[in-house]
């Protein structure tokens, strides 16, 4: 696992709490990354707690959160600026559903629902010009781990530095409680997509 104490935070939440391999986070209200498309507004205060990123990685984390108001959402995130960026996680829209926003000076948005899952895994891999985000749910504390399932597959410019770690947000409220554990960066796997 990856050393939390290694990370450091964009937007400061209200409260957060370290313990052993876990980290929780409290969320302050109006919190949110996006940019301009369709809303017309452009959002850069969410929580972000990361480390400088190699060129090429993987990286993964489990999430359980309390999600309960629309766009209530928590996740893994790239970030090389305030205009080039990518989240992936769950985020509440009448439900939990798999998320994930692509940014090149403009937002671009994709859900999937996925019901009412206890917690989820995410990895994110960075290799050449692509980052690929795949997710598996979990659906009771004592279900196993299942086959990784691919959520997006997006351009990344392959020239930048960027910042990876976990985020979280909460546009509608503030107290959105999350949160992680398994967080581990290595070296970009080389397996299949789906």
């Amino acid at each position: 696992m990856t050393d939390w104490q290694t990370l450091t935070w964009l937007n400061p939440p209200p409260r957060s709490h370290l313990e052993n391999t876990q980290l929780e986070v409290e969320t302050a209200p109006d919190t949110d990354f996006w940019r301009q498309t369709h809303y017309g507004f452009t959002h850069d205060n969410g929580h972000f707690f990361a480390l400088p990123a190699p060129q090429e990685f993987s990286v993964q984390v489990r999430v359980r959160g309390q999600y309960q108001a629309l766009y209530d959402q928590a996740g893994l995130m790239l970030r090389a600026n305030e205009r080039e960026w990518i989240k992936a996680g769950v985020e509440f829209v009448g439900q939990q559903q798999l998320s994930a926003v692509v940014t090149h000076s403009f937002s671009d948005w994709s859900v999937r629902p996925v019901g009412m899952p206890d917690f989820f895994d995410l990895k994110l891999t960075r290799r050449g010009d692509a980052v690929s985000v795949q997710s598996r749910c979990f659906y009771t504390e004592e279900a196993r781990e299942t086959e990784w399932s691919l959520l997006r597959l997006a351009y990344f410019p392959p020239e930048l530095a960027a910042k990876v770690g976990v985020y979280a947000c909460s546009p509608q409220r503030g107290g959105f409680t999350v949160t992680f554990s398994k967080f581990e960066l290595g070296p970009a796997e080389s397996g299949a997509l789906y």
